[in-house]
């Protein structure tokens, strides 16, 4: 049995990273050494997510899948949630989450068949219950922000993300030397939406 922890933030500007330690301590506790690290800044409410996907083809029957939260392994909608379930089962991979103590007996091989396949069932239902919960909270969220967003509009107050100045005169740079779209987006993590907006605005400079 091998232990692979995922940890994930949503965006490039937070801290994948921050429960490392964390779950290193939760696996030291229990006489566990943590395998491999999958570390990615990905929406958990996107079901396409590289790291996550690359611990599971990794993954061989009966590993743990480490995470600090079940947020953090899902945010997904009903039928995203399933498919990510259907191929958990297939990997027979165990997810340990830290909170949800239920799951913690997931990350040791002792008890009975019988007991092991209770915790498995009690285990299955409260994963499925705290996926629930934290697609509504993502839900729950994303209407607020919305809802402030049309309030500071309507009001003249709401003026949007600031430019990154700084990037998008690099990416006029990149243009300007002929790089490619493709290489543009490597190097500067911007969508092409936004290489295809500077590229306008130098074609009308």
């Amino acid at each position: 049995m091998f232990v692979r922890a995922y940890l994930r933030a949503s965006t490039s500007e937070q801290d994948a990273n921050r429960a490392r330690e964390q779950l290193r301590s939760f696996a030291a506790e229990r006489g566990l050494t943590i395998a491999a690290w999958y570390v990615e800044n990905e929406s958990g409410a996107k079901l396409a997510r590289p790291e996550l996907f690359r611990l599971l083809a990794d993954a061989h029957p009966g590993d743990v899948l480490l995470v600090e939260q079940v947020d953090r392994l899902s945010r997904l909608t009903a039928e995203d949630w399933e498919r990510l379930k259907s191929e958990m089962t297939a990997r027979r991979v165990r997810v340990v989450a830290l909170d949800l103590p239920t799951s913690w007996m997931m990350a040791t091989s002792s008890g009975d068949e019988f007991t092991g396949r209770m915790f498995e069932a009690i285990n299955g239902m409260l994963l499925d219950m705290l996926a629930a919960v934290a697609r509504k909270d993502y839900v729950d969220r994303r209407r607020r922000q919305a809802q402030g967003q049309e309030k500071a509009k309507a009001e003249g107050r709401y003026k949007g993300r600031p430019e990154d100045t700084e990037r998008n005169a690099a990416i006029g740079r990149m243009l300007s030397s002929k790089q490619s779209w493709g290489e543009i987006q490597s190097v500067t993590g911007c969508s092409r939406a936004t290489i295809a907006k500077i590229a306008k605005r130098i074609k009308a400079a």
